[in-house]
């Protein structure tokens, strides 16, 4: 690291960084980015087998909005996720985010991978999860955490929905596009 200059330091800190990196030609030369220090956080794709469905979430969010590729009101369609509390381990982050957001009580959690988010600019990293759950599961309304400002509704797509808004480009969002993808890899 050359220089560091903190930008923001908002909800999260933001920075300007200025550092030296080898080059492709052996030559060392400087850079110049600036990086969202971001918590990691979680994602859960929820799969009811019985009805051969996908519990999903449908929120506004002002970066879609603002950009609009997709869905002209902000809205879209996730997989259930939210930030790792400190001192929370993954596991329990997806199960509190599961009950906060869709009401469903989750306990057959499978980790599947973890992904930076936008490497290039963010810190995040984002750990991702599968669970099977069924209508017994589902024990409160959902909708987000009180105080987070969140307004989410619940969407329950079916498998066959699902592949074709895969294929249509109708699911935008990161996240939920790949662990739909990699549910139906390993569940055809």
């Amino acid at each position: 690291m050359v220089d560091r200059q903190i930008l923001s330091d908002g909800k999260y800190r933001l920075e300007e960084i200025l550092f030296t990196k080898p080059g492709l030609d052996g030559n060392s030369h400087d850079q110049k980015n600036e990086i969202y220090f971001r918590p990691d956080a979680v994602a859960v794709l929820l799969v009811d087998k019985q009805t051969e469905e996908f519990i999903l979430t449908r929120q506004i969010r002002l970066a879609t909005y603002l950009n609009q590729h997709g869905s002209s009101d902000g809205n879209l369609i996730e997989a259930c996720a939210g930030l790792i509390e400190e001192g929370e381990e993954p596991s329990s982050a997806v199960i509190r985010e599961a009950q906060e957001e869709t009401g469903f009580k989750i306990a057959n959690l499978n980790k599947v991978g973890g992904i930076y988010t936008s490497a290039g600019a963010i810190t995040e990293y984002l750990h991702l999860f599968i669970a099977y759950v069924n209508a017994e599961d589902q024990e409160g309304e959902g909708g987000g955490a009180e105080g987070e400002g969140e307004d989410i509704k619940i969407v329950r797509l079916s498998f066959t929905d699902a592949k074709r808004k895969l294929s249509t480009g109708e699911i935008n969002d990161a996240k939920t596009l790949m662990l739909l993808q990699y549910y139906f890899l390993y569940n055809s």
